[in-house]
């Protein structure tokens, strides 16, 4: 439920949120507040999670405490379970919230306004029966005075988030539906504390590494679980799909596993102490960890037919921990050296550029992510050890700068992972010294609006569902600029090079300069007639192992473009069509479907 804070005499804004820790940014969402310089005497905030706690100083007392937060005695003493003559001890951790668990209705509000004040949206539109059905309200009907806890509404969105949460006697793969907040466990017991769900990218089946550290396959749609096999060592194992949901890749006693789910059959390749193993987009080439003959761990990559092994980093220091492949196949992100320090650092396969994040005050950073589009990372860092552990969420972008806090979490660390169009990202809350997360929470990352989804003990991991897959796909096939890609079925031919649907469209052509692929990037997003708007936004990357970048449009773009979007990759080697010899191909499609289609682009 929400908590309401109510404005006194003095308080700003501004003020607000720092007592609570919180961006006044966060504040204003949270309230949906049209002009921060309105607010009166009396008002009520539903306040975002933020900094509870404090530490008891010499001379404190209950009273001068709840002075200090402008917030009831009664509220912290019922908080901390404080028994008559309610004494506290310098150096004791109270928990401090930032208000009442209840909205006191006032002259003329209705469940409507109540409703949009404070985000209780669902699909967009003001979900008043979660606050019936909250607050046993037979009727809309309220009245001046009444006390109505408000509930946070499930988004009602396409979409499934994957959770692991059990017990001491056994742990279980959970699903959150977002279209209607209902969950619902998929295992029985078959789980670990260190489980993690694994999505195949075509959202049918979860894979995870459960008790005995036996991999488990989930199929999503029928609710059957097959064993495919089992390691020596399951804490913290990796597993990685391949592009077509058909091959498991993992690591086992000094062997790479490429593990068909329908053949039941494995490739193995030999490789001493290998971990981490990930697909690269292209599907034939795989990244792992390794020691070298010095018995630093290093990165490599090596073909899916076990040849082809390469090098990448030169390592003399200790191991790297969650390494992970950026999704276009470009970046490296890792952490090191260990769990007291954790800085994240970011290799840029095709500069051979090194880049570290600056993340949290104390250097531990956790749990770093990619965005779908490989723009961005998330993390957890921790912060506040004075007040018993707070994590903020930070976001990056793919150099590791532009850092920014977008929510905060009362746990030491947290998993955190995007939503599938990179607008909000999920994370864990609700620790005490005692126990682990007890809450999912989602935060949209431009407005900062926060909801919590799921309370349930012991959430240990989440993971965002892909996509949902809905559209049938052809293949195109041009010989002239010597490439082929997949696009929408349904999409009708206009020209040799365009088609177009009721959805979206794309267009190819080729480019003839000799220039760099970042030049030649610059110069068609920041072309003089401004198809992609003032501000579009430039992201290298990798197709088919060749210098590649996207252009996606800023919010200026003019309409008649049709949400434009490119693709623009370096051919292998240039063509020739007719006299004229050309150094790259460039695809134009509606941003929806730029990145779907750009990852199935082969050169013929």
């Amino acid at each position: 439920m929400q908590t309401f804070y109510t404005i006194q005499s003095g308080d700003t804004l501004g003020a607000i949120a720092n007592r609570f820790g919180i961006a006044t940014k966060a504040l204003i969402a949270a309230n949906n507040i049209t002009s921060p310089d309105t607010i009166f005497i009396g008002q009520q905030l539903s306040i975002p999670p933020g900094i509870n706690r404090y530490r008891v100083k010499i001379g404190d007392t209950l009273y001068n405490i709840a002075l200090q937060f402008r917030i009831p005695t009664s509220v912290i003493i019922q908080a901390n379970n404080l028994k008559a003559p309610y004494t506290i001890f310098p150096n004791q951790l109270l928990v401090i919230p930032p208000g009442l668990p209840f909205y006191m209705v006032q002259p003329g509000d209705t469940l409507y306004q109540i409703g949009l004040r404070y985000n209780v949206m669902t699909a967009g539109r003001v979900n008043t029966d979660v606050i019936r059905s909250t607050n046993n309200l037979s009727s809309t009907v309220i009245y001046p005075g009444m006390r109505l806890m408000i509930p946070y509404a499930p988004l009602g969105e396409d979409g499934m988030i994957a959770y692991t949460a059990g017990q001491v006697e056994g742990f279980d793969i959970w699903l959150y539906d977002l279209a209607n907040g209902n969950t619902h466990k998929l295992t029985n017991g078959l789980g670990e504390s260190s489980s993690v769900p694994y999505w195949s990218p075509n959202r049918e089946k979860i894979a995870f590494v459960g008790r005995n550290n036996i991999i488990y396959i989930i199929n999503i749609s029928t609710g059957s679980v097959a064993q495919i096999d089992q390691l020596a060592e399951g804490l913290g194992a990796y597993l990685d799909w391949s592009a077509d949901s058909q091959t498991l890749a993992y690591a086992k006693q000094n062997q790479i596993m490429l593990y068909n789910i329908n053949t039941h059959r494995a490739q193995i390749i030999n490789q001493s102490e290998a971990t981490d193993v990930q697909w690269f987009p292209t599907g034939n080439q795989l990244l792992f960890q390794a020691t070298d003959e010095n018995g630093f761990s290093q990165l490599y990559r090596v073909q899916a037919t076990g040849t082809g092994l390469t090098q990448i980093t030169a390592n003399t220091g200790g191991r790297y921990n969650n390494v992970r492949l950026s999704p276009n196949g470009r970046y490296i992100l890792y952490t090191t050296p260990g769990v007291s320090i954790s800085i994240i650092h970011i290799i840029d396969l095709v500069t051979g550029n090194i880049f570290e994040v600056e993340g949290g005050p104390l250097a531990k950073n956790y749990f770093p992510t990619w965005s779908n589009d490989s723009s961005s990372i998330a993390f957890s860092a921790t912060v506040l050890e004075e007040l018993g552990y707070f994590s903020f969420i930070r976001i990056a972008n793919y150099q590791g700068v532009n850092e920014q806090t977008i929510a905060i979490s009362n746990c030491f660390s947290t998993p955190v992972d995007w939503s599938p169009n990179g607008a909000k990202i999920a994370y864990l809350s609700g620790c005490t010294t005692e126990s682990f997360a007890s809450e999912l929470w989602v935060t949209d990352i431009r407005s900062q609006v926060t909801r919590k989804l799921v309370t349930q003990p012991n959430i240990m991991a989440i993971k965002w569902a892909p996509i949902s897959p809905k559209e049938t796909l052809a293949t195109y096939r041009n010989n002239q600029f010597r490439v082929q890609f997949q696009y929408p079925s349904h999409w009708e031919q206009i020209t040799p090079e365009r088609y177009e649907g009721t959805n979206g469209f794309f267009q190819l052509a080729a480019i003839s300069s000799p220039a760099s692929i970042d030049i030649v990037c610059q110069n068609e997003a920041n072309h003089m007639l401004m198809p992609y708007g003032s501000d579009p936004h430039i992201n290298p990357t990798l197709i088919q192992n060749q210098e590649a970048c996207f252009i996606y449009p800023s919010s200026d773009q003019p309409p008649e473009m049709n949400n434009q979007a490119a693709l623009i990759i370096r051919y292998p080697n240039p063509i020739t069509i007719g006299e004229d010899t050309y150094q790259s191909f460039i695809l134009w499609a509606d941003r929806k479907h730029i990145n779907v289609i750009g990852s199935t682009v082969r050169f013929l």
